[in-house]
């Protein structure tokens, strides 16, 4: 198959295409979708294909891997542009401009349906009532915010069956971060007003907020109330704090996201700013897939799309670089969310907004040095992995994986994914792992990888260079790697991927680590080999990502209410014992007359419940 028979290819299917909308999809050996694109007249956008001297590499590339395509009719170009966009995020075509990472981000949320509420973070569809500010650029960002708030308005952040049944101020009270409404220390009319502070400093109205504390300071003062006027004084400093952490501020920018894109011999970096209320929340790094001669432009009208499929854009989109599908992009967001305001995308060129570009800018062409140094050691590393394991070209595929488990409760595996590009963190994956009793490492291996290998094979994975192994990093020793390869054997895989153990050295020591493969002895390696030094990166982010998942699971078990294990007792009625007693504990404490009166509880239930705990 070459270039010249793809051209003959879509030639033949273009003959028959209408001049209407829709989507187009290039497909390749078997029917792997190459390329998804849209058209506002598909008989001409598939028709450019056929003319070589307008296409960049990556998409003569392309038509030289086509054996057929598919067309999906639209009613209009913004239809068209929807289900692009939906496509390219759910089969990840290779020749498309591709957003690697597209987790999502983390917002403050002020509950609601309460008479007190509480301020958390926030991470997921806004299902939940109450008020959302954000989105944050950083888990890191919002905890730190969060802190502060709770310092300046002092509101409660426990969950409501903890709140229901405490009986004396915590911790944060006595710290000066809430004010002890779940013990009536405070009004709920005075809490309110503690509510809408915070609120109204989130929504921008930061200066009033800060002016009115100010003023009640002043005010406390003068009347000698010098402890009161200390309180204010401390709500201010926190508040302040905030605002000096704001790396620029324009006034009247309202909520606006801020995107620039910076280029280089080494590839592209497409960062953004978020502004809420005209507060800087933060930035995240990009680092799109793209060919060389794909243009800036291109780049950007690509990026945009895939960027708010799972997010709800601002009112303002800014833009390093002007982009020709601006208005059809705006129409597009406004109809995939169902929004209720407009969308302007514009590239300033003057003005306050234009330095607020030059400021990102200037931030993204730092992150794509930095991105690009990390690069160049990533690419000696797997240099080096080529040479130590016999690769003929660099694994594009690296999947690490680790157990974690305290004497064999809350078990889990993990795996994290690396490439020429650097981790994949949209790739990571989380097992529980469910079917192995008691702490027994190799029996946790075999069904981490039975379950991970059964699953590619049954989708179809296999010999998918996006979705399939070169080469297995576990750690461990040699039981670890025989754990594997007996997986392996089993399915018929073994000789599709190299499997490499590495387990500690004397002392535990990093640098004197031993290497485990099949048919080959143990080595070490130079403590400063680079090869070395980058297998250490990977087992040191597996490791890091298979601890933070025990601990969550942990965390989620130790909260557990002991109604869970109550035959006949649902999620209605355990959150009606919750909400009445407080606790499981008050539950397990209860008479029958106190668990009859709970609403929804009856004399057969209640008997249930009391024989569980006190026996029958």
């Amino acid at each position: 198959m070459g270039f010249f028979e793809g051209i003959d290819i879509i030639k033949s299917m273009a003959g028959n295409l209408p001049e209407s909308p829709g989507v187009y999809r290039m497909l390749g050996a078997n029917d792997d979708v190459l390329y998804v694109g849209k058209a506002k007249a598909l008989k001409r956008r598939v028709t450019s294909y056929t003319q070589p001297e307008r296409l960049p590499s990556r998409l003569k590339r392309m038509v030289s891997e086509t054996l057929r395509m598919e067309i999906i009719h639209t009613h209009t170009e913004v239809e068209a542009l929807l289900l692009e966009a939906n496509l390219i995020k759910k089969l990840r075509p290779r020749y498309n401009i591709l957003l690697k990472d597209d987790k999502s981000f983390p917002y403050i949320h002020i509950t609601g349906g309460h008479d007190f509420p509480r301020i958390e973070k926030y991470r997921g569809a806004q299902k939940a009532g109450g008020d959302y500010f954000g989105p944050f650029a950083s888990v890191i960002s919002v905890n730190d915010t969060i802190a502060t708030l709770q310092k300046a308005f002092q509101l409660r952040n426990c969950s409501d069956s903890i709140f229901s049944s405490r009986t004396r101020p915590c911790l944060q009270y006595h710290i000066k971060r809430c004010t002890a409404p779940c013990v009536g220390y405070v009004r709920a009319e005075e809490y309110a007003t503690q509510v809408a502070e915070a609120r109204d400093f989130l929504a921008g109205d930061s200066r009033k907020v800060i002016d009115r504390f100010s003023k009640s300071m002043q005010q406390a003062s003068d009347n000698r109330d010098y402890e009161e006027a200390a309180k204010y004084r401390d709500r201010v400093r926190a508040l302040a704090h905030i605002q000096l952490k704001q790396d620029v501020n324009v006034q009247g920018l309202g909520d606006a996201d801020v995107f620039a894109l910076a280029r280089d011999k080494t590839g592209v970096c497409v960062q953004v700013f978020f502004f809420r209320a005209g507060q800087n929340f933060g930035n995240k790094s990009y680092f799109p897939r793209a060919a060389e001669d794909d243009s800036d432009e291109a780049i950007l009208a690509a990026f945009l799309p895939q960027f708010y499929g799972s997010r709800p854009p601002p009112k303002t989109i800014l833009l390093s670089h002007d982009v020709a599908e601006a208005a059809l992009i705006e129409t597009g967001l406004v109809e995939m969310h169902k929004l209720k305001y407009g969308v302007s995308i514009t590239a300033p060129q003057r003005g306050d907004k234009r330095r607020i570009i030059d400021f990102v800018l200037k931030n993204t062409e730092a992150a794509l040095v930095r991105h690009a140094i990390e690069r160049a050691g990533d690419e000696a590393g797997l240099a080096r992995v080529c040479e130590i394991f016999g690769f003929e070209e660099p694994p594009q595929r690296i999947e690490v994986f680790d157990n974690s488990h305290v004497q064999g409760t809350n078990k889990v595996g993990a795996m994290v994914v690396a490439g020429p590009e650097g981790f994949r963190k949209n790739a990571y994956r989380k097992f529980n792992i469910k079917d192995v009793d008691g702490g027994d490492d190799f029996a946790m291996m075999r069904e981490v990888m039975t379950r991970r290998f059964t699953r590619a094979l049954e989708e179809g994975h296999q010999g998918d260079p996006d979705k399939w192994p070169d080469l297995l990093l576990i750690d461990g020793g040699v039981g670890q790697l025989n754990a594997v390869l007996e997986v392996l054997d089993g399915l018929g895989v073994a000789g599709d991927v190299e499997v490499v153990a590495i387990s500690k050295g004397p002392d535990r020591n990093a640098g004197r680590e031993w290497f485990h493969r099949r048919g080959f002895e143990p080595f070490q390696l130079p403590i400063d080999d680079v090869g070395l030094m980058y297998m250490q990166r990977l087992r040191d982010e597996v490791h890091r990502f298979a601890i933070g998942t025990h601990r969550a699971k942990r965390g989620k078990a130790m909260i557990a209410s002991s109604l869970d294990d109550i035959v006949g007792i649902g999620p209605t009625r355990k959150k009606a014992l919750l909400a009445h007693f407080g606790s499981g504990k008050a539950v397990e404490r209860a008479g029958m007359a106190d668990l009859l009166a709970v609403p929804g509880i009856s004399q057969a239930v209640a008997k249930i419940i009391y024989d569980h705990f006190h026996g029958s």
